[in-house]
């Protein structure tokens, strides 16, 4: 039997997660994704849930797509880009504006790297400001993550994502550098500068070592730069996925 959710999702997804259907997890169906399902599994009717943006948002969505059409749930739905709005709507799920909303029950989305402290880096698809606004007004937020994402410092294996205004970027990069960071202007396979659905250009940075509180204040306060990757109280709990497709709560 085709899976109608799947079928969509094949048909017309989203540049920004066309690479989604050859990593871990996706060819899953999304009743058996365990991880998807632990995602969906405290939103209820009624809700205003928040969809995050990634390859583990792209799955929770197929599970809560289908869970809304098999159990005719009524939930409204904000999206953190404008590549999760696109796949929001294959999906048959209702989204409303985030200019309309004060308060959300519940967000899921993904992450870069998480420590034990629930303290979480992200950035990777560049939905930085989005992501970290709809968070912010969550009741309860829960980031995903494969288990080999868990690290004991932030920036042991991923880059820090700083998003600048291009306008000012080679003052921007100076008063980075004054601060021990360099970092490369993140670009597309095609060669182009990538720029945010709010016009940023990302800054890739490697910050092994750093103290990342004083870092996070440090980014704060450097007239330019529009947000950064370290979401360090946002997290409520993590589910990390592990080698076998069990889930791990962390809270």
């Amino acid at each position: 039997m085709i899976d109608p959710i799947a079928s969509r999702m094949k048909e017309g997804m989203p540049k920004a997660y066309a690479a989604a259907g050859a990593t871990k997890g996706q060819h899953i169906a999304p009743e058996h994704d365990k991880l998807a399902q632990a995602a969906i599994a405290p939103i209820t009717t009624g809700m205003v849930v928040g969809l995050g943006t990634g390859r583990s948002s792209t799955r929770v969505m197929r599970a809560l797509a289908l869970r809304v059409q098999q159990e005719h749930l009524d939930i409204k739905c904000i999206c953190t880009s404008m590549a999760t709005e696109q796949l929001a709507r294959e999906l048959a799920l209702t989204t409303i504006p985030f200019a309309d909303v004060q308060q959300i029950d519940y967000l899921f989305d993904g992450c870069d790297e998480v420590d034990n402290d629930l303290r979480v880096m992200k950035g990777q698809h560049g939905a930085i400001t989005r992501q970290r606004l709809v968070a912010q007004v969550a009741d309860h937020v829960a980031y995903l993550a494969s288990e080999e994402k868990l690290v004991d410092q932030l920036g042991s294996k991923a880059l820090l994502a700083v998003v600048i205004i291009p306008f000012g970027i080679a003052s921007i990069r100076e008063r980075l550098r004054a601060l021990g960071l360099s970092g490369i202007v993140r670009r597309n396979l095609d060669g182009e500068v990538v720029i945010t659905d709010g016009g940023g250009v990302v800054l890739d940075m490697h910050i092994t070592g750093r103290n990342v509180e004083q870092l996070s204040t440090d980014l704060d306060h450097v007239t330019g730069v529009v947000d950064h990757g370290l979401f360090l109280t946002e997290a409520d709990e993590i589910l990390l996925e592990t080698a076998t497709g069990e889930v791990r709560k962390l809270s």
